[in-house]
């Protein structure tokens, strides 16, 4: 068991996604022990490179969820992360579908007392569907603290995202 407090870092198919390590130095070096969730997309970009990652956190990167007699592979979450979080797992998760371990994590952990945030990570067409402003407002009801806007990210215009530049410090210093 960790005597650092643990970070569960979950990020999605999104661009800075290809820069997670960048994430994950990012929180270590502000003392968390990070473990990393991908989603199956996202672990299929990190597929060559996965060893890295695990050397990186110290943990194995999980992407799947277990089957019922395996024991759990990471320690504890005291704290959780969705960065970059898609779209698409904005809507899924702010419907309730936890098809994914990355969802299923901080969709459980948020009503166990695990603070848990969410930094998304799209354009601003993808924004303005109606779905996001609804499931933004259902996460926030359960206490998920999503930065998006002012606060987080301004979702950029169509082809014209940074991926490089995700603010990976402002979403790691949103937690407690």
């Amino acid at each position: 068991m960790s005597s650092r407090r643990v970070l569960y870092l979950i990020a999605c198919a999104a661009g800075p996604t290809q820069y997670v390590d960048e994430g994950v130095r990012v929180a270590q070096g502000v003392g968390w022990d990070v473990c990393l969730v991908l989603t199956p997309s996202a672990a299929r970009w990190w597929e060559p490179r996965m060893r890295e990652l695990e050397e990186l956190t110290g943990h194995p990167v999980r992407s799947r969820y277990k089957l019922p007699w395996e024991s759990d592979a990471l320690p504890r979450a005291t704290a959780m992360l969705m960065a970059p979080m898609s779209c698409t797992t904005l809507n899924k998760w702010g419907a309730g579908i936890a098809d994914t371990l990355a969802i299923g994590l901080p969709s459980e952990g948020v009503h166990l007392g695990v603070p848990v945030a969410a930094m998304p990570y799209f354009n601003q067409a993808q924004a303005a569907q109606p779905a996001v402003a609804l499931s933004v407002k259902r996460l926030r009801t359960q206490g998920v603290r999503v930065l998006i806007g002012a606060d987080g990210y301004e979702p950029h215009l169509p082809k014209q995202g940074g991926a490089k530049t995700f603010p990976w410090e402002r979403a790691v210093a949103a937690l407690p």
